[in-house]
């Protein structure tokens, strides 16, 4: 794989993670805390935290993904997108259903972060 094809992905990959992060937060009150409450979270402000918690991961994923692509930051943000792809598959696994994909975009995504952590030294 060419170092351009890389860095497409890469790059793909940062603008997912911060508008993933500017989302999450642009929507606190609506859709993001929406869905935590509708999986079982009955608190308000546990949901904001899990919201902001989850928004400032997505932030610093996508800072390193574009300051420092290294293998293990790469490792580390699939670790990450699967571990949120469990729990939100355990709060909510109709998302898995969803037409728009939310969940099921996670498996090219983790296609994309397995070959670019394959392909850097």
């Amino acid at each position: 794989m060419s170092l351009s094809d890389r860095n497409l992905l890469r790059y793909s990959l940062v603008l997912v993670w911060l508008l993933t992060a500017i989302c999450s937060v642009w929507e606190l009150e609506g859709q993001s805390r929406a869905l935590l409450l509708a999986g079982g979270i009955a608190d308000p402000f546990l949901a904001n935290v899990l919201v902001w918690s989850g928004a400032a991961l997505d932030l610093i994923l996508g800072v390193l993904l574009w300051w420092k692509p290294r293998r293990r930051v790469f490792l580390a943000a699939l670790i990450a997108m699967l571990l949120m792809t469990v729990v939100a598959t355990l709060l909510t696994p109709a998302l898995w259903l969803h037409p728009l994909g939310p969940l099921s975009k996670n498996l090219p995504i983790a296609a994309i972060l397995f070959v670019l952590m394959r392909s850097t030294k």
